[in-house]
This record gives C-alpha cells, sequence and structure tokens, in this order.
C-alpha cells in the first residue's frame, strides 16, 4: 500500500546542481580516466548532501538531485544497450540539413558542444539498471518517502532516434518505441521491487510539439524526427505513456508526469511559451495519479486553463508549479499561498501537490541557478506547506 503523505506535499522535479568535484568526475568516467568504485562513491556522498539538504528544510518526498546525470536523459547512454552518447557537433555529421540544426542551437543558445545527446546505433537492451541503483542509493540516507525521476518513453524514443543511424537498426522511430516500452516496463518492475513511493516520468517536449507548429526547435534537440503534424505526434506519445503508466502499480506508487516548457536559459524570452489546453486530452489518456506540471511563469497560461477540464480534475492530483528554478528572485510565502488557494477552488485539498516548476540544473554543466537560492526557494516552499496545513488540517 502506499504510504501516507500530508496534505499539501512538497517535493523538487529532479536535478540540482553538481559540484566542481563531480563535474570532473563527469567527464573523467566519460573518458575512462577514473574507476568506477572511485566515481559513484563520489556521487553516493553528493547525493546524500542533497538528501540532508532537502530533509532540513523540509521536503515531505525525497529526490536524488541526478547528481551522476550527464544531463536528464542522456545518461542513458551508459543504461542501454545500443546507445551512444554523442554531442551535437558529433550529431551534425549525420543531419541531412545541417544548417537548420546549426540554427535551432543558435537560436536556443545551446553551444553544440557543451550539451549531449544518447543515440541509438544498435539494438536496445537492457542492463538492470536505468535508476534502480539511484534509487537503492537514496534509500540508504531517507526514511521519508522517495520519488524517482525518469525520462518517459517518448522522450527517450524521440531523443535516440536519429535517421541517419538509427534508422540501420530499426525501421522507424515506431519500431524503436516498442523496445524502449519493453526496457522501461523492466526498470519499472525493478523499481516497484526495491520500494518507491512516487515514479516521475519526464516528458518536456510534449509541449514542444503544440507549440512550434511542427518546426523542430528542442531545447535538448530531441525534436529531429517530429512528424509535421502535432496531433499524429501526440497520438504516438500517448501511446507509448500510456503503457508505462498503466505498467505501474497504482496501489502502491504514485505515477506522475513532469510536463514543462525548457529549462536550459535563464532567457524567457526564448522558452516556450502557451497554455496546457493542447495537451488535455493526452492527460486524460494516458491518467496518471499526478501531474507534475510549470505554472510560476506567466508563459504556462491560466490554472484554469487545466483545472477547467473535469477529465483530469476528478481524480488526478496537480503537483503545482510554484517556484521558478530560473529566476534569482525568492518566492515569498505569501505568492505561493495565493498560487495554492487559487488550485482548490479547483481541486480537493488532498489532491494538491507543492514543487518548482522543473529542476535547478537539467544539464550538468548549465545550472539555472546556485545552492544560495536554491535553499531559500525551498524554504519558502515548505513554510507555504506548513501554512497550508495548519489551515487545513
Amino acid at each position: 500500500m502506499k504510504r501516507p503523505l500530508p496534505l499539501f506535499p512538497t517535493s523538487l522535479i529532479g536535478s540540482m546542481p553538481r559540484s566542481k568535484e563531480v563535474l570532473s568526475a563527469l567527464r573523467m568516467i566519460r573518458k575512462g580516466t577514473i574507476e568506477p568504485n572511485v566515481f559513484n562513491k563520489l556521487i553516493e556522498g553528493e547525493t546524500q548532501k542533497v538528501i540532508k539538504l532537502q530533509e532540513d528544510l523540509g521536503i515531505d518526498i525525497i529526490t536524488s538531485g541526478e547528481i551522476g546525470r550527464d544531463n536528464y536523459v542522456s545518461f542513458v547512454s551508459d543504461k542501454i544497450g545500443g546507445v551512444r552518447m554523442m554531442s551535437m557537433s558529433e550529431m551534425l555529421d549525420y543531419i541531412e540539413d545541417k544548417k537548420a540544426f546549426e540554427d535551432i542551437l543558435t537560436t536556443l543558445d545551446v553551444p553544440a558542444v557543451s550539451i549531449k545527446n544518447a543515440i541509438c546505433v544498435g539494438k536496445l537492451s537492457y542492463k538492470g539498471d536505468i535508476v534502480a541503483n539511484e534509487l537503492r542509493t537514496m534509500k540508504k540516507f531517507t526514511n521519508k518517502p522517495i520519488k524517482i525521476t525518469m525520462p518517459g518513453p517518448y522522450l527517450l524514443t524521440r531523443s535516440m532516434w536519429l535517421p541517419n543511424l538509427s534508422g540501420k537498426v530499426y525501421g522507424s522511430k515506431e519500431e524503436l518505441g516498442q523496445d524502449v516500452i519493453k526496457i522501461m516496463k523492466e526498470e519499472i518492475d525493478n523499481l516497484m521491487n526495491i520500494g518507491v513511493d512516487v515514479i516521475q516520468l519526464d516528458e518536456p517536449v510534449l509541449t514542444e510539439v503544440v507549440f512550434t507548429e511542427g518546426k523542430p526547435r528542442s531545447f535538448m534537440c530531441a525534436a529531429l524526427s517530429e512528424r509535421k503534424d502535432p496531433r499524429e505526434e501526440l497520438e504516438f506519445a500517448s501511446s507509448l505513456i500510456g503503457q508505462i503508466i498503466g505498467h505501474i502499480n497504482r496501489r502502491k506508487t504514485v505515477a506522475s508526469l513532469h510536463v514543462c516548457r525548457g529549462n536550459w536559459s535563464k532567457d524567457e524570452s526564448i522558452l516556450l511559451k502557451g497554455p496546457y489546453t493542447p495537451l488535455l486530452e493526452l492527460f486524460a489518456e494516458v491518467n496518471p495519479d499526478l501531474l507534475a506540471l510549470e505554472f510560476s511563469t506567466p508563459r504556462a497560461g491560466e490554472l484554469s486553463s487545466l483545472l477547467a477540464d473535469s477529465r483530469n480534475i476528478d481524480h488526478t492530483a496537480l503537483g503545482l508549479g510554484v517556484i521558478n528554478p530560473r529566476t534569482d528572485e525568492i518566492e515569498t510565502v505569501d505568492s505561493i499561498l495565493s498560487r495554492a488557494e487559487e488550485a482548490i477552488t479547483y481541486l480537493p485539498k488532498e489532491r494538491v501537490w507543492l514543487n518548482p516548476d522543473c529542476g535547478f540544473a537539467t544539464f550538468s554543466n548549465r545550472p539555472v541557478n546556485i545552492l544560495e537560492n536554491i535553499s531559500c526557494k525551498i524554504r519558502s516552499l515548505t513554510e507555504a506547506g506548513s501554512i497550508l496545513r495548519s489551515k487545513y488540517e
């Protein structure tokens, strides 16, 4: 059975800034100049620090900080057979429209050498761990409820598909997606056997499908294979995500879906914008227990654009984004309370969770904030949660 949670439970979305030692170790492990046991010991120690920080600040559901990941999706290149880590500049050799790709990187303020992606170059195979060992590490250091974060099946499929390479092994992106599903189901089984309170699937590229009119424009460059028809792409995404959400044992574990609008820059003008309205049908079809969504920025639209739809408010909880990870400004407790009060005009209080919009360091070498600001932001989050509990319990 699921562990009981307090009213208005608080959690982070995922990533935290990595120390200089971790960034150095990440580079060395790629080059094979550091022993895996030395690397793992360092990551374990740094993960323990992130867990303690969350506990000290009063976070209810603990996340790992994704300390050992290069970024939130590319790290699977070490975890899944048939996948190779490639920089954007390396990918350029296999892209037909090189100028368009370079234009994307320029527009998005993404250096071609700084961001890496996991590309399918052979038949996929499960090695027994994607995030399972990360979960085991977390359980050493906390008795609190734990959330494990992992890239969703649509994100994985789309980001790994590079036609001129992946097409030599798989006849289509759909065929690749079915092997992604098989591997993810094995990992989900692994996670549930270990014991986990929340499994969060990250699917940030969904907003790009509906907000870019079919044009490839991705903050993690996973748009190379996007179809021209967004409706067809959303149907494909829904079929993949629904299979994984449906595989999670909902009696024991909360199935969460996280969607944002990109998290690579502090420049709001280059980030995607638009309400969740075009995704309402997908949300209803995949039917998660929890939707962890971005709402602290006006770019996300009004809460009513999501919560006025009965298909999603009758049974789904909302992980309400009330902290902008990219700003130096510290959110006030009152501003968080106001947002939460607005949410409970639509939802029962038992189905409102509090979280930031996204992680604080989606890419390991491009964090969007510093620990001093992050700690203050988290403190505002947990103080607001405490006030809400006192009022509504």
